[in-house]
């Protein structure tokens, strides 16, 4: 079962309505809106706020489930880069204690030929069997600039690594890579927009091995400011986290602090303009509620915003309604360890690795497959291997319309002609959660759009409505979360203008 909500929050009045103008109403309780309202009462104080979220518990996408046989799984994100914006919200939220990293050293596969290979994680990069030695070379001559020059045109991902990388970086790393993560199309994924740190080298330096050498000389020159002593040490390698108790936990315990801060079943209805001010109309369970706030930050999904936004900005809501959101399932098996293949075991017998990803050109319709037990502690009870297994995206829209018995037994199909033995039993299903409109597709022209709803805010005289949430901070959960708290930074420098 889904971990339980977040206690209620409690009201300042018998209405359950905080008196007098609030200066920013966070909509959406996702940890988007909740990030950016823990930066505010951590980093902005004297910035009073309150989160307001129409479903009956805060977390959004982030699903962590449990059972009475000992399984833990998640069935929206299942992980994250530890950052130091994730380090920060844990530490503001007063979880720290609770992360837990997987291995550095935990290889990630990818299928190709029938094979489980690994990617390169360092010293096997000359090795490593995924690419041939010509898609190295390939490789190697177009990341020091022999290439064709970066186009006037926004590239789409796949011509932006064909160009500099070669077709086997594209076909063998990058299309999984973009199948995994985004669930997407990386024929239309946005260069620019989706992968904008690797885009910049280039356009910085004239190739992606000049732009990291410009990246280190300036950070040389100009030293980022010290780093938040409250911190955990940065963890060595390329890892994941999580906690112990799944990914919920952090927005569980942001809420827990807040309380008195956000409203859970208040459903907004109307977002207009008031003198200096905008007014909120709520339906909530004791009923129409109004509220005054000096700023908003919208962070629900960008549909959700276009309905909102309707009224007040048409321009704004027919730019929000071009992101698209295709559906995508997860899908959590067990098996017993006897079931894994031999070959994919370790001394010890157990399964080992991070994960592995499913090129479509490979004829696996599963997108990809994450080692949950192998990865963190605690997932599935001994001599049983957890499984999350995402299915559908922009290519494979169909999987709305499939049962959950029909999604496992895909999944399970897929599974035995690589990592599971033919002949095992049937998988346990521990969970399948499809998320009808699951990741936005930062797609070419997807920076465009969105600048573009910005602008029709401002023309309908609605600066101080600021958007957010994962259409505009990125995809990952670690984005998000550093989202929030230059979103916070945003409201809290506003608001002083406002009131200079």
């Amino acid at each position: 079962a889904p971990a339980p909500p977040a206690p209620p929050a409690t009201s300042e009045s018998s209405s359950g309505v905080p008196e007098g103008v609030i200066d920013c109403v966070v909509v959406g309780g996702g940890i988007s809106g909740l990030v950016t309202a823990q930066a505010l009462a951590a980093e902005h104080p004297g910035v009073s706020y309150l989160v307001t979220e129409g479903r009956d518990r805060v977390g959004g996408n982030l699903t962590s489930c449990t059972n009475d046989d000992g399984y833990l799984w998640e069935e929206g994100p299942n992980s994250f880069q530890p950052s130091d914006a994730m380090l920060k919200a844990a530490v503001d939220a007063g979880i720290e204690d609770e992360l837990v990293l997987g291995d550095p050293t935990a290889p990630r596969f990818v299928l190709w030929g029938g094979e489980l290979l690994p990617t390169p994680s360092g010293p096997d990069i000359v090795t490593f069997r995924l690419l041939s030695l010509w898609g190295k070379i390939r490789a190697g001559l177009g990341a020091v600039g022999i290439k064709k020059p970066l186009p006037e045109h926004e590239e789409s991902v796949e011509e932006y690594v064909r160009r500099n990388l070669g077709t086997e970086v594209f076909e063998r790393l990058i299309e999984p890579f973009c199948s995994g993560v985004y669930a997407g199309n990386a024929a239309n994924l946005s260069m620019k927009a989706a992968f904008g740190k690797v885009y910049a080298l280039e356009k910085a330096g004239g190739s992606i091995i000049a732009g990291v050498i410009k990246q280190i000389q300036a950070k040389k020159a100009n030293p980022p400011p010290p780093r938040d002593p409250r911190l955990p040490p940065r963890p060595a390698g390329q890892t994941v986290g999580s906690f112990r108790k799944g990914l919920q936990s952090l927005p569980r315990a942001i809420a827990a602090k807040h309380a008195e801060n956000i409203r859970v079943q208040w459903k907004l209805t109307g977002i207009r303009k008031e003198g200096s001010n905008f007014q909120l109309t709520y339906d909530t369970p004791e009923g129409m509620r109004t509220i005054k706030a000096r700023s908003v930050a919208l962070t629900v999904p960008a549909f959700v915003a276009a309905d909102l936004l309707q009224d007040s900005s048409a321009g704004a809501a027919e730019a929000l309604r071009e992101f698209d959101y295709p559906p995508v399932a997860a899908v959590t098996v067990s098996y017993p360890l006897s079931a894994i293949r031999e070959d994919r075991k370790d001394s010890s017998g157990k399964l080992p690795g991070f994960g592995q990803l499913h090129p479509r050109t490979q004829g696996v319709t599963t997108l990809g497959t994450i080692y949950s037990s192998s990865l963190f502690p605690g997932r599935a009870p001994e001599g049983h291997q957890l499984l999350l297994n995402y299915i559908g995206g922009a290519l494979n829209r169909g999987i709305k319309d499939q049962t959950p018995e029909q999604l496992v037994e895909q999944v399970d199909k897929d599974l035995r002609t690589m990592l599971i033995k033919p002949d095992a039993p049937k998988p346990r299903t521990i969970g399948v959660r499809t998320w009808v409109r699951a990741i936005p597709q930062f797609n070419v022209g997807h920076l465009d759009v969105l600048e573009r709803a910005k602008r029709e805010l401002s023309a309908a005289g609605l600066d101080g409505v600021q958007l957010g949430g994962n259409y505009v901070a990125g995809v990952a959960l670690g984005k998000c979360v550093e989202y929030g708290y230059d979103l916070a930074g945003d409201i809290a420098k506003q608001l002083k203008a406002q009131k200079a």
